[in-house]
């Protein structure tokens, strides 16, 4: 996978990294099987949850990289 950007669709990390889900979660994003997580993008679902998009960022390339 590509680095991933404020603009990566939530849905397309979960479909290449699942074992990512547990970052989201810890940051209130319990509806990850929602239609939203299909289609959303993490600036998008930041906003909502009131979170900081380029920290999430970072924490899911760190996390992948060390995969």
């Amino acid at each position: 996978m590509t680095e991933i950007t404020k603009e990566t669709i939530i849905g397309d990390i979960l479909d290449i990294c699942p074992d990512a889900a547990p970052l989201f979660l810890e940051i209130g994003m319990h509806c990850l099987g929602c239609p939203s997580s299909r289609g959303e993008n993490i600036e998008q679902a930041c906003m909502v949850h009131g979170t900081d998009p380029d920290e999430l960022v970072q924490k899911l390339n760190d996390f992948i990289a060390s995969k």
